[in-house]
């Protein structure tokens, strides 16, 4: 009898006490478990934020980075009073000129027999008319329209009755070719970095 009640005052916890004990300590457990694992995905969620910015401003530099990587160069003049356009890093020559005396981003294209501009920049420089027609190109066929008498400049040089082809399709309506209606004015020479226009 001693012994028994020596075992409750060391044992101060009933049988019921130490179950409850026991369930109690198995739900803080599940707790501190759960806690734990929607802690984990709040992390998660920041760090691909995280990610996700960086990755963003990544890519606007590069943009950045190559739209001025790629942008025209200007046209200069030499000694001798010749245009010389800069070959561009893609291979490619880009000069800035007007068409009927607005601003366009010119790729000399000396296989195109016209200069070429898009519908839109047709309406915003005021060229109207023109004879309709259908252009065959490397990527297919496309209808537009040839408008005679239109000024052309690049650089100093101005040709005030150039026949344009109106049509081009593009990223941006502002660009141009500048094709044989304009370049047929010029001796054209080439170099691995430049291209010279003499005029005849």
């Amino acid at each position: 009898m001693e012994s028994g009640k020596q075992f409750k005052e060391k044992n101060p916890m009933g049988m019921q006490d130490r179950d409850w004990w026991k369930e109690a300590q198995k739900e803080r457990t599940r707790k501190e478990s759960r806690s734990n694992n929607t802690a984990l995905p709040a992390s998660l969620k920041r760090g691909s934020a995280a990610i996700a910015v960086f990755w963003l401003v990544v890519m606007g530099l590069l943009y950045a980075g190559m739209a001025h990587y790629l942008k025209p160069r200007a046209v200069s003049i030499s000694a001798s009073g010749d245009l010389v356009i800069p070959r561009a890093r893609d291979g490619h020559f880009y000069a800035a000129g007007l068409v009927n005396g607005k601003p366009v981003n010119f790729m000399v294209d000396t296989g195109a027999s016209l200069v070429t501009v898009s519908e839109k920049f047709s309406r915003t420089a005021d060229i109207s008319a023109g004879v309709p027609t259908v252009f065959k190109t490397a990527n297919g066929d496309f209808r537009g329209r040839i408008v005679s008498d239109v000024p052309v400049a690049l650089g100093p040089v101005s040709i005030s009755s150039v026949r344009i082809g109106v049509g081009l399709v593009g990223d941006n309506a502002n660009d141009a070719l500048l094709g044989q209606s304009f370049l047929s004015k010029f001796e054209i020479v080439l170099s691995k970095e430049q291209m010279i226009l003499r005029q005849r």
